[in-house]
């Protein structure tokens, strides 16, 4: 069994809408050979509470407006610092940067396929990288 059609969707409206608020490493996992309550996880992550808080509005306006879906479940709003929205096919995880590091969910979901995303999701890192952002 494999992700969804509709978490695929899902997964690159709210990647594209991370990346839109210049989100960290935007990575998703297709977790449907793993879990029964979810297809896949996305993963980003923000410089401070404040970009955090930014990518989460952003995700879920993107995926109200453009995929009709609207989070079941939101945690960790009030602290800012890891905010999780459950869709019930996707869920998606927003971290700060220090959260992202210590938790380190991409060893837990490593050996899950990658959900293909565009190459230009991360592309402000890459200028970032380079010095030019």
């Amino acid at each position: 069994m494999t992700a969804s059609e509709r978490a695929v969707q899902l997964v690159r409206l709210a990647a594209q809408a991370g990346a839109d608020k210049l989100a960290d490493d935007i990575i998703a996992y297709d977790v449907s050979e793993q879990l029964v309550i979810t297809d896949a996880f996305l993963l980003c992550s923000g410089t401070n509470d404040r970009q955090v808080q930014a990518i989460v509005e952003e995700v879920e306006n993107r995926l109200r407006e453009e995929g009709g879906a609207k989070p079941v479940r939101r945690e960790g709003q009030r602290e800012g610092r890891w905010i999780l929205l459950d869709y019930i096919d996707v869920i998606v995880h927003v971290q700060h940067e220090e959260e992202r590091a210590f938790y380190a969910l991409e060893r837990l979901w490593k050996d899950c396929p990658p959900v293909e995303l565009p190459e230009d999701i991360n592309a402000h890192m890459a200028q970032r990288a380079r010095g030019t952002a």
